[in-house]
């Protein structure tokens, strides 16, 4: 089990409030977890060359949010359950981050941990996040996140937005009668051109060059 800590200071309008001002025996919530998680993602991948954090990524056109995703080389989701969330909602979820993601993390307060650790797939990461007695959010890495061998290309491609899915589909010389298709059938048709492999690749590097979209998630080039 590894242990890595983050001592969150949040602006609240004009206001700096330091984590260090929850008592250990608080329980957590998302806005402490959340941007604690921010910054230790920042950190942690300081030295990638190509980079993108975004925060409620809508996966299959809205139909779920995912609290963080990580785009670099892989796309990387991690799903947030505080000690003042529930985990009602967390099987349908699953069900919809599974056909997308290629790593799924769960970061959980203690108080779900058990529940939550056997609701997720074997292959989903667990992380408990706490707050210590100096006020530090530390996260406490339960279960290591594997790769997701079960994702769905439709669901995949269902990321990109239109224009790009057809242009997708002009590079490979397969757009000829789709311009005027629904979008589902852009999707389909790009899941049959594609291998998954280069589907994933094609979908990352869209959402790499994608430009005035998330000011929340600007590209990071670290010296590439």
């Amino acid at each position: 089990m590894t242990t890595f800590r983050y001592r969150a200071k949040m602006v609240l309008g004009t206001f700096f409030m330091k984590t260090k001002i929850f008592h250990q025996a608080l329980p957590t919530n998302d806005l402490i977890i959340r941007f604690a998680l921010k910054e230790d993602l920042r950190r942690r991948y300081a030295r990638n060359k190509k980079l993108r954090i975004i925060e409620e990524l809508g996966v299959q056109h809205g139909t779920a949010r995912i609290d963080i995703a990580v785009v670099n080389g892989t796309m990387h989701g991690y799903e947030i359950k505080s000690d003042q969330d529930t985990l009602k909602r967390l099987p349908e979820q699953m069900d919809i981050f599974n056909s997308v993601f290629d790593k799924m993390t769960l970061i959980v307060g203690k108080n779900h941990l058990y529940e939550a650790i056997n609701m997720v797939p074997d292959w989903w990461g667990v992380v408990i996040a706490k707050v210590n007695k100096s006020g530090s959010v530390v996260f406490r890495r339960i279960r290591r996140t594997e790769i997701n061998k079960n994702q769905n290309s439709v669901s995949v491609a269902k990321l990109l937005w239109r224009e790009e899915a057809l242009r997708i589909l002009e590079e490979k010389g397969e757009a000829k009668g789709f311009y005027s298709k629904p979008r589902n059938l852009i999707y389909e048709k790009l899941a049959i051109v594609l291998d998954q492999k280069t589907l994933g690749d094609k979908v990352r590097e869209a959402i790499f060059v994608r430009e005035d979209w998330r000011p929340d998630a600007p590209l990071v080039l670290n010296g590439g």
